[in-house]
């Protein structure tokens, strides 16, 4: 009789019992290349063929713009400046056959705000020639400048030819570095990022739509690029925000316009779903309080001076432990910032942070007398303590 009152008691205890979250696999992706990354965290999520280098297509403008919005927030280049259309940048370049298009020609002048949108919303390869022109005096010294600035954003896979993104055997890019792109536009241009979500854009009676059709299928999609070429396949980088979280997703070499675009919206669906990202630590977190030897205060403040930004399994956050490892007796002088040890988090047993422990003040030097005083405190503390 006792056995079914047991096995519900069980039942009961086990449903009751708090469960740690589960995290499944990543959604399989049918392309050559993706990655799913948090954009304040850096965590990646999901990834795939992440370092190897691929054509990136038209995602090479999402450097252009990333370089024209720093001419523009730095107040080289205005918005209402007009551009003088080389032969090179006209929309009839042979070289631009059966690619997309702004459609300029020369000996029509046009404003930079329509080039941007030009780049950014027509994918058009004319107006990157006449962005990259007015910048640097022609696409070769541009493709330096793009180089340059992609070294200085960490994009060490990266290497570009033209401002474009049509077919070069050198012209090479990585789903990881694409990804370091679109954080940085995010959040060094903010500004000029909001135009990757304009859904159309009309220039010379010509009206054309954004090929990011997640843009108007998703509202927590707000950018970045779309890119196709027989040799780079279908590609689409994308960031969308939910709440306080925002996720970059990269997928390069998928079969078709509605394959990236369900790809991707599985990565972000699934980086969503199953993780949060939250701030453990404040800036200047004091964590622990300890004794300071011959300086004029007793005790120092220590902790993180740095905001600190994680991604976790969703729900997991509470189930942190934080562990506070001094390196040794601290002893004045002390500056703000000087690392004194290393604070670790761990979840479940596993570390997923390890960062150093530093001073959040600093304490000067004490007297003559109050030295030589913690001098001896500290010779009878060795004796009691020793190693």
């Amino acid at each position: 009789m006792l056995r079914p009152f047991l096995a519900l008691f069980l039942a009961l205890a086990v449903y009751a019992a708090p469960a740690a979250a589960i995290v499944p696999s990543p959604p399989q992706i049918d392309a050559v290349a993706w990655l799913l990354v948090d954009a304040d965290s850096g965590e990646v999520l999901a990834e795939n063929n992440a370092d190897r280098s691929l054509p990136p297509a038209s995602l090479t403008k999402m450097m252009t713009s990333y370089l024209l919005a720093r001419e523009i927030v730095e107040g080289r280049i205005g918005g209402g400046d007009m551009v003088a259309v080389s032969e090179n940048a006209w929309s009839q370049n042979p070289i631009f056959k059966g690619s997309s298009l702004m459609w300029i020609e020369p000996g029509k002048d046009v404003s930079i705000d329509d080039l941007q949108r030009g780049i950014i919303v027509s994918s058009g390869n004319d107006a990157t020639v006449a962005v990259a022109e007015h910048i640097a005096g022609s696409e070769a010294v541009f493709a330096q400048m793009m180089n340059a600035t992609a070294a200085k954003l960490g994009m060490h896979d990266t290497y570009y030819v033209n401002s474009h993104g049509l077919p070069h055997p050198d012209h090479m890019t990585t789903a990881r570095d694409l990804a370091t792109l679109a954080v940085a536009m995010i959040n060094d241009h903010p500004q000029q990022y909001a135009i990757y979500a304009e859904k159309e854009f009309t220039y010379n009676g010509i009206r054309q739509y954004n090929r990011n059709t997640l843009l108007a299928e998703d509202s927590s999609v707000d950018g970045l690029k779309t890119g196709h070429t027989s040799e780079a396949g279908y590609c689409l980088v994308a960031s969308a925000k939910r709440g306080d979280m925002r996720l970059v997703s990269v997928v390069l070499g998928a079969k078709g316009t509605r394959e990236r675009k369900n790809q991707t919206r599985s990565l972000l669906n699934y980086g969503f779903r199953f993780f949060e990202t939250s701030t453990v630590f404040e800036a200047m977190t004091e964590l622990d309080k300890p004794r300071i030897w011959k300086g004029q205060a007793d005790y120092v403040p220590v902790g993180v001076m740095d905001e600190t930004i994680l991604t976790l399994p969703r729900g997991r956050g509470d189930a942190l432990q934080t562990e506070v490892d001094l390196q040794g007796e601290l002893v004045a002088p002390l500056a703000a910032g000087d690392e004194v040890g290393t604070v670790t988090l761990r979840l479940d047993g596993e570390t997923v942070l390890r960062t150093p422990l530093v001073a959040l003040a600093a304490v000067e030097p004490g007297g003559l007398f109050a030295r030589l005083w913690d001098t001896v405190l500290m010779w009878f503390a060795s004796l009691f303590n020793p190693g």
